[in-house]
């Protein structure tokens, strides 16, 4: 039996993990096995990947650093936990995946979509989410949400400039437009309740 592999992608303070709290209850109580992972992170190679990634104090990383260090920490976490999941037949949410590399490192750290995706495709081979669910909030509001939020990680991609956040903002509606049949828009700036009762709607079209 082969599970089901769920993405969830956005901006900063979009509330992501907030949304796939409440799914992963509601799914739990309808008798499905979920998972919840993380990327970068998820797994302990990965999770010390992400801690290089997100320092504050690594300013001078380089564009092209970032990106094959993203897609390094995916291809670790998909294998040694994502697909081992699939094929346990669990579903699977993820905050974040490919895309996020493909909109924060091909379109707002302008390496080029095709370029990041050339990577990441290497790490991933095949494997891509059967639905992402993009919470969409403006970035004005999410960063808003992140700094106004007690005891939230502040991290080097947080302390970006606004117009970095705003071209990852417009990515996102980029990769809508490219893959609609795979990204679904979910309205992030509702009550948590309405936010998530819009990615059940939308999580229960593929089960």
């Amino acid at each position: 039996m082969i599970g089901k592999f769920i993405s969830f992608e956005g901006t900063e303070g979009s509330g992501k993990t907030s949304v796939i709290k409440e799914v992963k209850q509601y799914l739990e109580d309808k008798g499905y096995v979920v998972m919840i992972t993380r990327e970068p992170g998820g797994i302990r190679i990965s999770e010390k990947i992400r801690q290089i990634i997100l320092d504050v104090d690594h300013t001078e990383m380089d564009a092209r650093t970032e990106a094959l260090l993203f897609a390094a920490s995916r291809r670790q976490h998909l294998i040694e936990k994502v697909r081992p999941a699939l094929e346990e037949g669990k579903i699977i949410l993820c905050d974040r995946f490919v895309d996020s590399s493909l909109v924060y490192q091909g379109i707002a750290r302008d390496l080029g979509f095709d370029e990041v995706y050339q990577i990441n495709k290497f790490a991933i081979e095949d494997t891509l989410p059967d639905l992402t669910l993009f919470v969409d909030v403006r970035p004005e509001v999410g960063l808003k949400r992140v700094f106004e939020t007690p005891n939230r990680e502040i991290n080097r991609l947080d302390l970006e400039k606004i117009n970095f956040h705003k071209k990852i903002y417009e990515g996102y509606l980029f990769l809508l437009d490219r893959f609609p049949k795979r990204i679904k828009r979910i309205n992030g700036e509702a009550q948590i309740e309405e936010v998530a009762r819009e990615a059940i709607s939308a999580i229960e079209q593929i089960l």
